[in-house]
Order: structure tokens, then C-alpha cells, then sequence
């Protein structure tokens, strides 16, 4: 299977990506933030940390990096599950690494609910560092 990582192209690509996230499991949750109108704003701000998989004409994988000039975050890894366990989940954060490296990054973080073992096992696999001594908080503006 022939696997092309290219950066997520909006809005051509946004139905799909919104749908392969819908479908991905418990492990992303979808909420106002994915909705059309803020993505367009993601992918304004840095383009080239929003990345996706394809097959052939499918996207099969997606990743959203961010990077606020200190510290950089990995939002809504996902791959079908029809093409898990075959690498392409390591080649979109690969990819993503190498787009933050560029940018200066040198620390990034993730969220990972804690009922997510395969996620949590796919992150500790790479080296993730579980930091069970923070809080997270969060606070809704609209």
C-alpha cells in the first residue's frame, strides 16, 4: 500500500477528516472547535501542523499539531480502523515531529483520556512521559 503524508488541505479536505474523526472511537471527542468555521482559523494560523494519510484517493490518518512558540500540542491523532497497525499513525506524528522541529519546538504535549489504552500504549511506545503530577483545566469562552 502506497502511503502519502501531505499537509490537510481546507476545505477540500475537511468533510473527510471530520468523518474519519467521528468515526475514530471514544478516543476523540468532537466538539465546537472541529467545527468548520475553527478550522479554517487552525489552519490559518500554521497550515503545515494539520497533516494527513492517504491511500491511493482515501484519507485514511490525520493529525493537528499546534506550536504557540514555546511549546507545541498533538490534537485528534486518528487513523481508519481499517488501516491501524500498520505504521501510519508513527509516520503522521513522525511527520509532525520533524514540522515542530522546524518551528523551533523543543517540548509537546497531549491529552489522552485515561480510559484510552491503546492510545496511551501507542504514546508510551514512543517515549511519552505520563505527568500525573498536573491538572487539566479547562474553561469554555463562548
Amino acid at each position: 500500500m502506497d502511503i502519502r503524508i501531505r499537509p490537510f488541505s481546507f476545505p477540500e479536505d475537511y468533510d473527510a477528516v471530520y468523518l474519519l474523526w467521528a468515526k475514530a472511537g471514544n478516543g476523540i471527542h468532537l466538539r465546537i472547535s472541529d467545527e468548520f468555521d475553527e478550522i479554517r482559523k487552525k489552519v490559518a494560523r500554521d497550515p503545515d501542523l494539520f497533516l494527513i494519510a492517504k491511500a491511493d484517493d482515501l484519507i485514511i490518518g490525520a493529525v493537528m499539531g499546534g506550536f504557540d512558540g514555546r511549546r507545541g500540542m498533538m490534537y485528534h491523532l486518528a487513523v481508519a480502523p481499517a488501516y491501524r497497525r500498520q505504521g501510519i499513525a508513527h509516520l503522521l506524528v513522525d511527520a509532525l515531529e520533524e514540522k515542530l522541529k522546524e518551528k523551533g519546538c523543543i517540548r509537546y504535549y497531549l491529552l489522552v483520556t485515561k480510559d484510552n489504552e491503546e492510545a496511551i500504549n501507542f504514546y508510551k511506545s514512543r517515549g511519552w512521559e505520563d505527568m500525573d503530577d498536573l491538572f487539566v483545566f479547562a474553561k469554555s469562552l463562548n
